[in-house]
């Protein structure tokens, strides 16, 4: 089970939302590089980051600090003899150039929601392009899903978009529970199973964890397709350690945990919104 740490980006600072609301922002970081980097030295094997603001403009926003968090990235992985570590992103991405912009900037993967379901041919044609490096994003409440940095809901049901990008060749689904997200109170396991058990591609589940026992709870089910789990107001607040969570998780499923890097106690200082 991967913990992948959330680095949500606004207005190029590092910040956390309550149920995707841009007006319940926490700013955790002046500087997203130094959290990346953080958040490797806790022991991150992959970062998820998402342009907030590229989110509701339809277009990226904040590719600065993008490409500022992909050096640290690269630095920190040269510095400790690290092949790869892997770094996925979502927010704004409407076209095949951004893809490749990205990808070529040295993202491994790109995550695609609100474009996945307001136009799939575009994803269909993404998929075939870029094979292997297309993730989609579902974020529902009550089983529908939404768009547009979550500001409008669909009528379509998660399981039935989730099948139908799975056709196409998309390589993972991460699955956001809108109504738990920022919350800290707990990951809709029983949902996020239901979508695992219908996939044959890997789901990582999002929003909500609060503490170790959510990290417990999702190792149980990891054989259902489970793959990893975002985790962001949690970790930036203290309630989950990211070491010690996720040397759990590897004695939980199996998995062995490379302990060579040190960590600091604290994270980098962060301001306040």
């Amino acid at each position: 089970m991967l913990l992948i740490p959330a680095i949500d980006l606004k207005d190029g600072h590092c910040v956390r939302l309550k149920q995707g609301d841009m007006n319940l922002a926490t700013v955790f970081s002046e500087n997203p590089a130094e959290m990346a980097r953080h958040w490797l030295m806790q022991g991150a094997r992959r970062l998820h980051l998402v342009d907030l603001n590229g989110a509701f403009a339809g277009k990226p926003k904040n590719e600065a600090a993008v490409k500022s968090i992909i050096q640290a990235v690269r630095d920190f992985a040269l510095e400790n003899g690290i092949d790869e570590i892997p770094v996925q992103l979502g927010g704004g991405i409407r076209d095949l150039d951004t893809i490749e912009r990205y990808l070529d900037d040295g993202l491994s993967y790109i995550i695609i929601g609100t474009a996945a379901v307001k136009n799939p041919g575009f994803l269909h044609d993404a998929c075939s392009a870029f094979p292997g490096q297309i993730i989609v994003g579902l974020d529902a409440r009550d089983g529908k899903v939404a768009t547009d940095g979550w500001s409008k809901l669909s009528g379509h049901e998660v399981l039935d978009l989730a099948k139908k990008f799975e056709d196409y060749g998309c390589e993972a689904i991460v699955y956001t529970d809108i109504g738990r997200d920022g919350m800290m109170g707990g990951v809709n396991i029983e949902a996020t199973v239901r979508l695992a058990q219908s996939m044959t591609i890997p789901v990582i589940a999002s929003g909500g964890v609060h503490n170790v026992s959510d990290v417990e709870k999702l190792c149980a089910v990891q054989g259902e397709g489970i793959e990893g789990v975002i985790c962001g107001r949690s970790i930036y607040e203290g309630t989950l350690d990211l070491r010690s969570a996720q040397e759990r998780a590897d004695a939980l499923t199996g998995d062995v945990v490379d302990d060579t890097v040190s960590a600091p106690v604290e994270p980098p200082e962060a301001g306040r919104a």
